[in-house]
């Protein structure tokens, strides 16, 4: 149905320090809904890695979605939303708020979350959190509606269906 890429964005990860617990539990949710995992990889807090994955995966892979998990925090290495603002052509503020106002029913350190989500072309792009329990808690929120808006991204639906 609809080709994803995943991106763990993670020192840890990157350095096998880590065990990449929510790039796993988003490839779970996203192939039971019919979608196929075209990508996934695991870099570091990198933001010209990131951004240069974004591009690949959108301009070359042409995948329909692509979803980060990390590096959307407070941190000096969290780069991930600078990296996704610095290659969209399009924001889609509404799916990262409801992810936030969701997510503050479950933790108020919901509002430190700076992700972001974005258009490239016709690959939509949302940055998840970083914790697996918050990515599931996250995606599972948001995915079905997720699908409404990418048939309309890549014209295989119209606005008005229903």
């Amino acid at each position: 149905m609809f080709k994803v890429a995943i991106i763990t964005c993670s020192d840890k990860g990157y350095e096998n320090k880590r065990i990449d617990d929510s790039g796993k539990v988003i490839k779970e949710i996203v192939e039971s809904v019919g979608y196929t995992v075209e990508k996934y990889i695991v870099l570091p807090d990198d933001k010209n890695m990131i951004s240069n994955e974004l591009i690949e995966c959108s301009d070359n892979l042409n995948v329909d979605l692509i979803l980060t998990t990390g590096g959307t925090g407070f941190s000096e290495r969290d780069v991930t939303p600078e990296a996704t603002l610095e290659v969209v052509d399009r924001l889609a503020p509404g799916i990262s708020e409801a992810i936030r106002a969701y997510s503050m029913t479950i933790t108020k350190r919901a509002m430190l979350s700076r992700a972001v989500s974005g258009i490239r072309h016709k690959t939509l792009i949302i940055n998840l959190p970083g914790s697996p329990k918050a990515v599931r808690e996250s995606l599972e929120y948001i995915i079905k509606s997720l699908h409404h808006g990418l048939e309309i991204l890549t014209g295989k639906a119209s606005e008005c269906a229903r």
